[in-house]
């Protein structure tokens, strides 16, 4: 991919990046509202979310390639950007975005197997989508689970891009996340930041690990 196709993506992750504050905030529980922004809506830092969202689509970019499905990977990581916020201010993956990111993700790759004529690319995507959701099943079920059925709904999303990239990115996107989700809890109790029955929220390593896995596959 050539520098100026980058520089323009990141540019478009930077325009979505002023956006994702204000339609988080929407989706925000009104509780964490006011403890985190009392009478007003939150107070925007310029450059942390564009800087992100530049950062996370020029990665796909890079990671995705020249393949037809890279618009649908980017839609989806613009909604993710927002449900990763939410999640962060209120422990809670809202059903419409999550809807919202799946019919991006189903729509967009079907749009690509046809034009692009390899319709068993669509087939890996629904059995990462089955995987991942199945998985996240299981272990939600598990005695003493944490995990939440949106997690478990956001995970059999990010199974269809992880489907279509490949099993080897579908492999790596089942482990990362629960590798960074793991490893930060252990660093926040290890400096008592956090108690063992805090609660804490995995919708953002679910899809930091999946869009490392797509970075490195």
């Amino acid at each position: 991919m050539s520098a100026a196709a980058l520089v323009s993506i990141a540019l478009l992750g930077a325009l979505v990046g002023l956006v994702v504050p204000p339609v988080s905030w929407r989706f925000t529980t009104p509780d964490a509202r006011s403890r985190a922004f009392p009478g007003r809506q939150p107070v925007r830092r310029p450059w942390g979310e564009p800087m992100v969202a530049a950062s996370v689509f020029v990665g796909l970019a890079v990671g995705v390639g020249d393949d037809p499905a890279l618009p649908v990977f980017l839609a989806v990581a613009a909604v993710g950007l927002v449900l990763a916020r939410v999640d962060l201010a209120c422990l809670r993956l809202p059903d419409p975005l999550v809807l919202v990111a799946g019919t991006l993700a189903l729509g967009g790759l079907t749009a690509a197997a046809l034009l692009s004529g390899t319709p068993g690319r669509l087939l890996g995507a629904l059995g990462g989508a089955a995987v991942a959701g199945v998985a996240h099943v299981l272990l939600a079920v598990l005695p003493g689970s944490r995990l939440g059925f949106g997690d478990v709904k956001l995970a059999a999303v990010l199974g269809l891009p992880l489907g279509w990239s490949g099993r080897d990115a579908l492999l790596a996107g089942l482990l990362l996340p629960h590798l960074l989700h793991g490893g930060l809890v252990l660093g926040l109790l290890a400096a008592r930041k956090v108690h063992r029955n805090t609660l804490l929220p995995l919708g953002p390593a679910l899809l930091a690990g999946a869009w490392l896995a797509v970075l490195l596959d």
